[in-house]
């Protein structure tokens, strides 16, 4: 039974044992037999279990010093994680072994299991490391080649005008806005899958339209054609972010490390109208801002825990408490346009808020989100 018992092991039962007392480990497993008979079900009997190898041999290491008794009960189970878990309980019942009064109390149940996914991870840290180790450059040139094709094969046509994009543009909340196919390429070759081009300075209706439904980065070469889409994007399209190549290059060029630094320090497009270094107009928009007016009523409700549900003209149709804000919710008709909280924004809440049409949802910040509905904007602080 040795050999299937270590191979079935799941679990193993550590408890501590304190005796008033000389006892001998004789004595210590025929207190846990027989003073376990019986209190447990039949399918939990101990005898019975050990007699089909589901509990293995019981350990015990046990010393004795100026009439005490001290010890540890190792018990290894392939039984389920309940059952293990009320086996080991059961332990704690135990109030005598042999003559003596004693104290069993259950230190851990080690799942074995994990400390062999650990052996297996770091020893597979260990081999990859060598396999890395033992590939030569003509090696990563031929595996940075298949990678290469297999990007080129990833671009995809988007729009009438069947222009140049990665293959999470539908798909993906936020977009990347560049300049050329070559640029969707190289992002792809770094892993940025949502990228699509305006191919040439104009900016094509395709473009623009997608701008209005989604969160919009710019991602320009640093050059005077990159001026120049940036400036019609402000004027046709929905700009959030802009972020640019280094003066005098192109995104294209770009290396990974690049990329993600550009990426990294993207700036708000408001801030692009103060930038001395982007020569552009700022177009002012007709009407009133909505999203810096929802921005001014989430400032003015910080701290308050409170909630405002708006109409369309960001009137105030109800102003609740956070905590009953998915409630009200629920009750609201089609009339609320966003909702503005001084809290997070959960999934929960952007499922309600979809299914009574919102169109805006403003908090101070947003939880692991995991589907977020393109006809929602989310604004956070």
């Amino acid at each position: 039974m040795g050999k299937e018992e270590i191979s079935t092991t799941k679990y193993l039962i550590h408890a501590q044992i304190n005796a008033n007392g000389i006892v001998e480990k004789p004595d210590v497993v025929g207190a846990i037999f027989g003073q376990t008979e019986g209190l447990l079900s039949n399918d939990l009997d101990l005898r019975e279990l050990q007699k089909t190898g589901r509990i293995g041999r019981i350990k015990v290491n046990i010393n004795s010093k100026a009439g005490r008794s001290k010890g540890e009960i190792v018990i290894p189970s392939s039984l389920d994680r309940v059952e293990t878990a009320i086996l080991a309980a059961s332990l704690e019942t135990i109030n005598r072994v042999g003559p003596c009064e004693a104290y069993i109390q259950v230190s851990k149940v080690e799942d074995v299991r994990a400390v062999k996914r650990r052996k297996v991870v770091d020893r597979a840290k260990e081999l990859y490391k060598g396999m890395m180790e033992e590939v030569t450059p003509e090696s990563l040139k031929m595996i940075e080649e298949v990678k290469e094709a297999m990007r080129i094969h990833e671009i995809a046509e988007y729009g009438d005008e069947r222009l140049p994009a990665g293959p999470n543009v539908i798909s993906s909340d936020a977009i990347l806005v560049v300049e050329g196919r070559a640029d969707v390429l190289n992002l792809l070759r770094y892993g940025v899958k949502n990228s699509i081009a305006v191919e040439g300075v104009s900016v094509p209706k395709t473009v623009a339209e997608l701008t209005k439904h989604k969160t919009v980065t710019a991602f320009l070469d640093g050059d005077r054609g990159g001026d120049l889409i940036l400036k019609e994007l402000l004027q046709v399209g929905e700009v959030d972010y802009v972020t640019r190549a280094p003066r005098g290059k192109e995104v294209e060029d770009l290396t990974k490390d690049e990329v993600m630094v550009a990426l990294r320090d993207k700036i708000p497009v408001e801030q692009i109208y103060h930038d001395v270094g982007v020569k552009v107009e700022k177009v002012e928009p007709k009407g009133p801002d909505k999203n810096t007016v929802l921005k001014g009523i989430l400032k003015e409700l910080e701290g308050s825990g409170n909630a405002e549900i708006l109409d369309d003209a960001l009137n105030i149709l109800k102003e609740v408490k956070v905590e009953n804000l998915y409630d009200e919710l629920k009750s609201v008709n089609n009339s609320a346009y966003a909702v503005v909280f001084d809290g997070v924004i959960s999934q929960r809440l952007i499922d309600m808020a979809k299914e009574k049409g919102l169109k805006h949802i403003v908090a101070v910040r947003m939880s692991e989100v995991v589907k977020k509905p393109s006809p929602i904007k989310v604004i956070t602080r």
